[in-house]
């Protein structure tokens, strides 16, 4: 078996069709090695060697000999030799796995260097500086990532010298002041690590790729893949490849670009770069790079160069590219091209503009932007018309707005976030270990850095707000302070950041709904071309109806009336009603509310003219429009004319331990068919009423917790009875379905017989899930996320279904309900209703519709698009095979 696959001008062993064996970095490498752009020749090192190694903890039988003889390889391709003192090889390591994880894990520059190879590079050079300046960096890297040396103490030493030189930044040091750097780093090295620094290359080569190798597992790889659902058994390829330095002199320079702008996707080359610096100095944030652009005042050649490589790669890969790049001496080289991380604002203008450029075809741009991102494109932003002075202005680094407590580290992030208030994580720079505190949070400042540095990178990749390089604020960790222009906000405090206009705001400042752009809409009509899946919303009152049709929705699927109780004036009569000692008082109750309820329908009929709009009859039980509170329990007994004991009597008596499987839902109609009747009339009442102003009306009864079939029967028997009566009256008729939530496992297993009595059903999967699984979504908080740590579920099944279990009573459901009625209308209505995953399984069962909140409406069309555009092309693979 091959282990080492080598790349260099005219001769290389991998292509980019190899990622899952040669990693992301070393296929794409290898591919632009093909194509002629100039690349320092190298090898990788496949992820089969780090897979054996993580298990057997050594390398396959083999492996080292083709190291050794790559090596070899390179040695004769450059004219140099690893470890010589005349003209010394010397290499970059660097990890790469099949999926990107951008700073997860682990590189070293400047590999070969010793205390006789830096005198070769120096006279070589003609500049020690250069050359006693890779070398610290080599200590610095390789101590932290092999020999476990923290970086912290490198800064300090670093940071002293630099203050004993009267100098600011580190390439103001001379030669002298740098030899001491090193000669200091060293003596921590031995100190920290109890062994000297490995002088011999060999040495420091094994131990390099050993701790890349190790780095799949660190903390902040995992949590990466546990956030980006990355599978933890793919391992990641290692690529030793020869360097090329951008800290040689003042027509060298490194950086980062991106073929289009990832924030806005403005078709623009778009990125930073620093002059005579090495390439971790653009993403560490250390120094304050250079616009792009302002590498026409100092590299007019190599910029040119970038450019047309940039439109090269872009073309070939037929996406937007995400480029690293040295400059040395004026020649330019690339060190890595990948798909770049992007805004998911900015994926959608790319998408559509490399579709209307026939770069990618219509279904390739629907399918290039990840429908969980999507909620990214409806941020909200700071009010305009909000009254505010800055704390800070920085780089806008990633959209949106968000308020939150201040939090200065990690740690703190994810045990405040974990107390239920947001919180906002403000460091002088982030770093790969701030990866879980960066999740946590809702937004992300960081005084130092541009718009390619850690911080930026992942908060756009996660759609967290972020602003960085607010060079006007001082961040006092130890104090738990900042400041910034004369004021002083601390641990705790509130503070909004804007992620649009980089300024960071003292205080909870109001935000407001953004207006997608033309692109969003263009997308989103290709989406709606490809879907079979309808998407409704959850809606209960004409407002979130008319934002949700803004959204596109094609219907209500779930308006509960419930909610429509809790209105001061509404809830007293809903009181009354539970509280009457028999069904005449129950029902003089019931007429209060009859045009209350006629009024809501009326409303969301309206809104949703032409639109099919399900109403789920009442379903929570009683007990929970009572008073708790005293004073609402005594203001209840004085509005009623009765005593407070009565009234806490009755709470008592409607007291249920478990009311989640008490009496709720379709059982309160079956003892109390007054209610059910009461609401059956106030639907097709105001159906009749909006009818005859000309609106189109689609009204569907929807009854909740239905477990057998008598219990619909006797449903479906009053609301018929009472629509006939007021047809009678009316002498007009309106169609009308009823059907039921199937949301009880036993409902499931007879659908069958539910289905003869049901034109449509909607499955409850909240409700589903907790009866299924045995679990409490209000309880289960506290263990659940374990559960998914340790695998026993891939995701939380409140949030994603579980296939599995809930998914295959949902599957049988829906088999046995056409098998009964073919004609049977099959949705879904819990909160899955606006996840991706859940949607796609949805498609595959073959439902007309999913339901879900306003928001999340676009999502739920574009993965509709996904499922449908994905199954095709699944067909087409099975049928070419």
């Amino acid at each position: 078996m091959k282990h080492v696959y080598f790349f260099s001008k005219g001769h290389t062993d991998g292509d980019r069709d190899m990622r899952d064996l040669l990693g992301g970095k070393g296929a794409n490498l290898a591919e632009m090695t093909r194509l002629g752009v100039p690349v320092p020749p190298g090898f990788t090192i496949t992820t089969e060697v780090c897979r054996h190694h993580l298990i057997a903890d050594h390398l396959p039988d083999g492996a080292e000999e083709e190291v050794t003889k790559a090596i070899k390889r390179l040695e004769r391709l450059t004219n140099k030799e690893f470890g010589g003192e005349d003209d010394p090889l010397l290499v970059s390591v660097r990890s790469g796995g099949a999926v990107s994880m951008p700073g997860m894990m682990d590189t070293i520059l400047n590999l070969g260097l010793n205390d006789r190879t830096v005198e070769a590079l120096a006279r070589i050079s003609g500049n020690e500086c250069f050359a006693y300046d890779s070398y610290r960096r080599f200590l610095q890297m390789y101590s932290d990532v092999v020999l476990d040396v923290g970086h912290h103490s490198f800064e300090a030493i670093l940071s002293d010298v630099k203050d004993h030189a009267g100098v600011e930044t580190d390439n103001e040091l001379d030669a002298d002041a740098l030899r001491t750097v090193v000669r200091r780093y060293k003596e921590l090295i031995e100190a920290e690590s109890n062994a000297p620094f490995p002088e011999e290359p060999e040495a420091q080569l094994w131990g390099a790729i050993e701790a890349v190798f190790r780095s799949w597992r660190n903390p902040r790889a995992q949590a990466y893949r546990k956030t980006y659902r990355i599978p933890h058994d793919l391992g990641t390829a290692v690529n030793v490849q020869t360097m090329v330095y951008g800290n040689r002199g003042p027509d060298c320079g490194t950086g980062v670009a991106f073929t289009r702008n990832a924030a806005d996707g403005e078709p623009k080359l778009f990125g930073e770069f620093l002059i005579n610096a090495q390439g971790e100095d653009v993403v560490a944030g250390i120094r304050d790079p250079l616009a792009i652009d302002q590498m026409r005042d100092f590299m007019p050649a190599a910029l040119e160069e970038l450019e047309e490589t940039a439109r090269r790669l872009e073309a070939h890969y037929h996406e937007m590219q995400d480029l690293e790049f040295t400059i040395e001496n004026g020649t330019l080289y690339l060190l890595q091209t990948r798909a770049g991380k992007r805004t998911a604002r900015a994926a959608v203008r790319i998408a559509v503009d490399m579709a209307n450029e026939e770069l990618i075809t219509r279904e390739q741009a629907v399918l290039r932007v990840e429908p969980e991102r999507l909620e990214q494109v409806l941020h909200p932003m700071v009010d305009p018309s909000a009254e505010y002075t800055p704390l800070a202005v920085g780089n806008p680094a990633s959209p949106g707005a968000a308020s939150g407590r201040i939090v200065l580290t990690a740690k703190e992030a994810v045990e405040e976030a974990a107390k239920g208030d947001p919180v906002i994580l403000v460091r002088t720079e982030t770093s790969p270990d701030d990866f879980e505190g960066m999740v946590a949070a809702v937004a992300i400042v960081t005084s130092r850095g541009g718009k390619s540095s850690h911080a930026a990178v992942v908060a756009r990749g996660m759609g967290t707000c972020c602003v960085v390089g607010t060079r006007e604020l001082e961040i006092d960790e130890g104090a738990g302070e900042v400041r910034g222009r004369g004021r002083v906000v601390r641990r705790g405090d509130w503070i909004t950041v804007d992620g649009a206009s980089g300024e960071v705001i003292e205080g909870k400042i109001p935000t407001v709904k953004p207006e997608p752009g033309e692109d969003f809409f263009t997308l989103m009509g290709w989406a709606d071309e490809f879907r079979r899946l309808r998407v409704r919303t959850n809606a209960d009152n004409p407002a979130d109806a008319v934002t949700a049709r803004e959204f596109g929705a094609e219907g209500i699927g779930l308006c509960r009336t419930e909610h429509m109780f809790f209105g001061e004036e509404r809830i007293d009569a809903v009181r009354e009603m539970i509280l009457a000692d028999d069904q005449a008082g129950r029902s003089a109750a019931l007429a209060k509310l009859l045009p209350m309820q006629r009024s809501d329908f009326a409303g969301i009929f309206r809104a949703m003219n032409g639109l099919p709009v399900t109403i789920r009859l009442l379903d929570p039980p009683l007990h929970e429009f009572l008073p708790s509170e005293a004073d609402e329990v005594r203001r209840l007994a004085e509005g009623l004319g009765r005593s407070v004991d009565e009234i806490e009597a009755a709470v008592a008596r409607l007291h249920e331990a478990n009311p989640m499987l008490g009496h709720r839902g379709c059982r309160l109609g079956y003892s109390h068919p007054e209610i059910t009747a009461m609401q059956a009339r106030a639907i097709i009442e105001a159906a009749l009423e909006v009818a005859a102003e000309g609106v189109e009306v689609l009204p569907e009864i929807m009854v909740p917790l239905v477990g057998h079939e008598d219990e619909l029967d006797n449903q479906r028997a009053i609301v018929d009875a009472t629509a006939r009566e007021v047809f009678a009256e009316q002498d007009r008729k309106v169609d009308y379905l009823v059907g039921t939530m199937i949301e009880l496992p036993r409902a499931c297993l007879t659908a069958g017989d539910i289905a003869a009595r049901a034109e449509f059903f909607s499955f409850g999967t909240n409700d589903l899930t907790q009866t299924t699984l045995g679990l409490s979504r209000d309880d289960a908080g506290n263990f659940l996320p374990l559960y998914v740590e340790a695998g026993v579920y891939e995701r939380d099944p409140f949030q994603s279904i579980d296939t599995a279990g809930v998914g295959r009573l949902m599957q049988l459901a829906v088999a046995e309900g056409r098998a009964t009625r073919p004609d049977l209308k099959v949705g879904i209505c819990g909160e899955h209703g606006g996840d991706p995953s859940s949607v796609t399984f949805c498609h595959s069962l073959g439902m007309q519709y999913v339901s879900c909140s306003p928001f999340r409406v676009p999502v739920a069309r574009l993965a509709a698009a996904h499922a449908a555009l994905e199954e095709a092309a699944s067909a087409g693979t099975e049928e070419a095979s």
